[in-house]
This record gives structure tokens, sequence and C-alpha cells, in this order.
């Protein structure tokens, strides 16, 4: 199970690095939907280093477990929020289902590091 839960927690860093720079560094399709969902630009760049942040954890989390728990528990938490946000815009769900999909691996790699 380690070796599921290192690459589990590669994929999630990585689809989190690219998700956080973007938000960041303001890329159109960022500041597009952050303005659909009716959120200020202020908290999209909250959310950006929230991601990173998250991201760095797991990838410290190849040495430090508690650190990669830390994360997963962090991205965990902000895809919730995510959820959140595409429910009350009443997106579609192809528009949810990449951070349903990344809320569920985030909760996952903590399970399988809790087990």
């Amino acid at each position: 199970m380690e070796i599921v839960a290192y690459i589990l927690q590669g994929i999630l860093a990585l689809m989190f690095l690219m998700a956080g720079f973007g938000k960041i560094t303001g890329s159109k399709m960022h500041v597009e939907a952050f303005n659909h969902w009716g959120l200020p630009q202020w908290f999209r760049s909250v959310t950006g280093i929230v991601e990173l942040a998250g991201a760095v954890l797991l990838i410290v989390g190849y040495w430090v477990p508690i650190s990669a728990m830390a994360g997963a528990l962090l991205l965990g938490i902000t895809s919730v929020g995510g959820i959140l946000t595409h429910i009350r815009a009443k997106d579609s769900f192809k528009d949810t289902a990449m951070i349903l999909f990344l809320a569920i691996l985030s909760f996952v790699v903590l399970y399988l590091y809790l087990a």
C-alpha cells in the first residue's frame, strides 16, 4: 500500500502545483472562474498559496510522513470548499468533477497514511 500512497501523493502534488501556480500567476481561466463564482481576486491568490503549500507538504511527505498527512488534509479541506463553491454557483457536474476527484484523492492519501 505504501507504493500506492506514494503514487497518489505524487499525482495529487502535481495537480495542485499546476492549479496553485495558475491561480498565483493570474491565468485567464482562473481569473474568469473566480469572477463567475463571485469571489474576489485576492481570494484566488490565497487559494493558490494554500494549494502550493499543500503540494509542498505532500512532496516533503516522501521523507516526513506527517507532512504528507498534513498536506493531504489541507488539500482535502480546500477541495471540499471548491466543491461547495461549484454547488453554490450551480455549475455542471462536468465542471465539478475534477475538484471532486482531487478531494477524494486527498482523503484516500490521508487514509493510506493513517492505516
